[in-house]
């Protein structure tokens, strides 16, 4: 029955390692590593534009500091959202960043740490920080899911589906929706051209990082229908529904403060 499915191979997550020393590259870091640099790439070239209020060094320096805060943040997140009994029995889980686990909430706070440190060193409204770095994180978003895919891990619910797959980590070798590979859809590409269209238009200070948590909410709130959940669920939502609803609401009056304070202004003047 199951043969009409797609069996997922069993792809090696490292690409290649050195020796015995454990030390080498894998796929979901080098997923990491290409959305890093395609953000620096598409960062540099905004500030060059006429009158971006953005240096290369600035630049630099905040994709350093917000990389820092994805890393740190995506991982205490996931062990403090998902894992925590395995901290709690082993608290060194923390620091074995190569078996995955890395929660978007998690970088998400980190990086919001990150920005509010940047904007504050730069002398920088945060707002003005966060509204340059939102249409950049998409791409990685994407990349990291693919990283997940490869991985074979964060697989859909079983389904029936035609497009189904059957994922070699699955004890049950049941068909289930590649809910990776929907994520790096709406998360990467979809909320991508989203942003980039968005930002081309004229629009108030924060309203880029508003649409940002607004849209990601939603399609993270959609996917996790069909994710099948790391935790139990809680008045019927996943923990991943649960730490979107905050996302959803505060993008929504974040994009409400934003368009009012603006029509505030032009009044004024």
């Amino acid at each position: 029955m199951n043969s009409q499915y797609w069996h997922v191979p069993h792809f090696d997550p490292v690409i290649f390692s050195i020796g015995d020393s454990g030390i080498g590259l894998r796929w979901y870091g080098l997923m990491y590593l290409l959305g890093f640099l395609f953000a620096r790439w598409l960062a540099v070239g905004r500030s060059r534009q006429p009158n971006s209020g953005w240096t290369v060094e600035q630049v630099d320096t905040l994709l350093f500091n917000g990389f820092m805060g994805v890393f740190l943040g995506g991982r205490i997140g996931d062990v403090m959202f998902y894992h925590l009994d395995d901290f709690f029995r082993d608290p060194l889980y923390l620091f074995r960043v190569w078996e995955g686990g890395m929660s978007f909430h998690g970088g998400l706070i980190g990086v919001i740490i990150a920005m509010l440190w940047t904007s504050r060193s730069q002398h920088r409204n945060f707002w003005q920080t966060a509204d340059f770095v939102a249409p950049l994180i998409p791409f990685g978003l994407g990349m990291g899911r693919i990283g997940n895919f490869i991985n074979l891990e964060l697989w859909g619910r079983v389904t029936d589906v035609p497009w189904a797959m059957i994922f070699p980590t699955d004890p049950s070798a049941l068909p289930r929706h590649p809910s990776q590979l929907y994520e790096a859809f709406l998360e990467g590409l979809v909320l991508f051209i989203i942003l980039n269209l968005f930002i081309k238009k004229p629009r108030p200070m924060g309203a880029v990082s508003g649409l940002f948590l607004v849209c990601y909410g939603f399609f993270r709130f959609l996917v996790e229908y069909v994710r099948e959940p790391e935790v139990g669920d809680f008045l019927g939502l996943t923990r991943g529904q649960q730490l979107c609803l905050p996302m959803l609401i505060g993008g929504a009056l974040i994009m409400l403060w934003a368009y009012r304070r603006n029509q505030s202004t032009i009044a004024t003047n």
